[in-house]
């Protein structure tokens, strides 16, 4: 049975292409034809003997996401909704500012985790995402933007990546390889909803790439009621494990602090987030609630600006996040998957 090439790393390609009698080159020229040259045909691939060539037509196969829909919000920021070949679809989401072009990516068709303003939960969890449907959301969009380029990777979005640990991880080694698609380690950033155990994890690997925590209070029980997950890792374990990653990794985390009408605004939540924070290399990112639900409401401005008074008052350093993408439902929290 023919193997999608895309699903592997290239310390696995290069391994099983040796044990298959290929030269050891071989699995560099791939990896360079398919991922920076953009060329999805052994045939084609001329430095490869043709006996080789023909050999890997056998062998493996490339996968395409088939793009189902495709929207562009008034503020340049674009949304793509990709089939998958099990009838499944997801949506991953473009934004452009000046130079850079971020690309936040989903991991899995649903989640497991149900936090209250999000709706990727919605729906519930169907499966994780392979490592070549990652990828496939990062080439997909590249071909269609071309010549302009991605420079930066998040993965937002639908799903919790660091529950797709292996694949997640394999899809990074994709975009870090020198002769695939070679993005710097700081331009890839993670998202959780707050792991510890696999947080540790991706401390011990050691990759360089930046960690986004949705930590939205500083309060358990607050947390609690509006991620459940926080009922397994609370507060104080899940703060460890990011104070942990900050100081071995020399690199600040974001934490991204959603704005919830009357429930973490408040000046004792101010007060909370100064304490938890202490001895956490961080960046605050506040984000008015895009409303996705009728169960809360987001803040009026009057009560952004008291809460932002009260972080300066304790000299917590945040930036308010601008949305992007909002009629085109691909702000923060309103992405989902569309199922059969």
């Amino acid at each position: 049975m023919k193997k999608d090439i895309k699903n592997f790393v290239f310390q696995e390609l290069r391994e099983y292409l040796l044990r298959r009698g290929f030269l050891s080159r071989c699995a560099d020229q791939i990896f360079n034809w398919v991922y920076k040259r953009r060329l999805e045909d052994f045939r084609l691939m001329t430095n490869i003997s043709k006996r080789d060539r023909a050999a890997l037509e056998k062998e493996f196969y490339f996968s395409a996401l088939k793009l189902l829909k495709k929207e562009v919000s008034h503020d340049g920021t674009k949304k793509f909704l990709f089939g998958l070949a099990d009838g499944y679809s997801i949506e991953t989401v473009l934004i452009p500012e000046g130079r850079r072009f971020t690309l936040c990516i989903s991991t899995q068709v649903g989640c497991k985790f149900r936090c209250e303003f999000c709706l990727s939960g919605r729906p519930g969890f169907r499966r994780n995402l392979t490592i070549c449907e990652i990828i496939n959301q990062y080439l997909g969009v590249l071909d269609l933007i071309r010549p302009k380029k991605i420079t930066n990777v998040v993965f937002m979005g639908i799903g919790e990546p660091l529950d797709n640990f292996s694949n997640t991880i394999g899809a990074i080694k994709i975009f870090l390889h020198r002769q695939a698609i070679h993005l710097g380690k700081r331009k890839i950033c993670i998202s959780t909803c707050g792991l510890p155990p696999r947080i540790e994890e991706l401390n011990r690997l050691n990759l360089g790439v930046r960690l986004s925590v949705s930590l939205h209070s500083a309060d358990d029980g607050i947390r609690s009621k509006i991620m459940p997950v926080n009922k397994k890792y609370p507060l104080t374990e899940l703060l460890g494990a990011v104070r942990s990653f900050s100081k071995q990794q020399l690199l600040p985390v974001t934490l991204e602090y959603v704005l919830l009408k009357g429930l973490n605004t408040g000046p004792s939540a101010a007060v909370k987030l100064k304490k938890r924070l202490a001895g956490i290399n961080y960046k605050l990112n506040i984000i008015p609630y895009n409303r996705v639900s009728s169960v809360y409401q987001p803040p009026s401005q009057e009560e952004v600006s008291r809460f932002i008074s009260e972080l300066k008052k304790r000299k917590v350093f945040f930036t308010l996040r601008k949305p992007r993408g909002q009629d085109i439902n691909a702000a923060c929290g309103q992405l989902r998957a569309q199922t059969p």
